[in-house]
């Protein structure tokens, strides 16, 4: 299974009500797992109401910038808006670009660049503007 497939696969599972999903094919297998608890660094707030939490859709490697010298995609206090790329997350030698769904400011980055990160661990707070 190429990993474009795999993509699209998870695209089509977060896009339903299933909250667990397993395929088998041959030495291949794949699991999704949504809904459950999200890792928090000890440091998170909890989400308030106007607070929504931006969350790794894969597994891979938290990056803040697009390369090491570039500055950072945002910054806490930054203004962000619906569309606007927040972070990089590296899959399987692929960068996959994390873009914000809602628009607002961004409070609290949980996660240091170059950190792993797990499948809907929060990576930033962003305050909801509406």
């Amino acid at each position: 299974m190429e990993f474009e497939q795999i993509k699209e696969l998870l695209v089509l599972v977060n896009s339903t009500d299933l909250t667990d999903f397993e395929l088998e094919k041959g030495d291949l297998r794949i699991r999704m797992r949504k809904g459950g608890p999200a890792a928090q660094t000890p440091s998170a707030e909890p989400p308030s109401s106007s607070l929504e939490e931006v969350a790794a859709p894969m597994v891979g490697t938290f990056y803040r910038a697009p390369g090491p010298d570039a500055p950072p995609f945002v910054q806490e206090g930054d203004v962000v808006s619906p569309g606007q790329v927040l972070c990089i997350i590296e899959a399987m030698k692929m960068m996959n670009e994390i873009e914000a769904e809602v628009g607002g400011v961004v409070r609290q980055i949980l996660v240091d660049s170059g950190q792993p990160v797990e499948y809907g661990q929060a990576l930033m707070l962003i305050e909801r503007r509406d």
